[in-house]
């Protein structure tokens, strides 16, 4: 492998290292997903995460859309994010994202 290759390989790793959040549960638990999309609806951003390790009461492959909100802290470029409990927008939200991605994910609809 010449030394071109090899800067590929490693910076395809950090690409993918980079996709990955770390966010605390309600337990303050870590927990670690992949960042997949932002999408933004009706002036609101949401964040599709798929989670690293599926939760044992979880289907596998399935994602979270979480809301994004700015914090008061003094880091402006905090965020956190909070649970949709807005099915209408949950569906929408995924909606959107697999119309945008319907040639990168294989969805299946249950």
């Amino acid at each position: 492998m010449n030394e071109n290759e090899n800067n590929n390989v490693n910076n395809e790793e950090n690409e993918e290292l980079d996709n990955i959040i770390v966010l605390n549960d309600e337990n303050g638990e870590e927990v670690s997903f992949e960042f997949l999309d932002l999408i933004e609806l009706d002036g609101e951003e949401y964040v599709v995460l798929l989670p690293t390790e599926e939760p044992e009461d979880e289907e596998a492959g399935e994602v979270v859309i979480l809301k994004a909100e700015d914090t008061d802290s003094e880091n402006e470029d905090e965020e956190s994010y909070v649970s949709v409990d807005d099915e209408d927008v949950l569906n929408q939200v995924f909606e959107i994202f697999k119309e945008k991605f319907k040639d990168e994910f294989n969805f299946i609809d249950e």
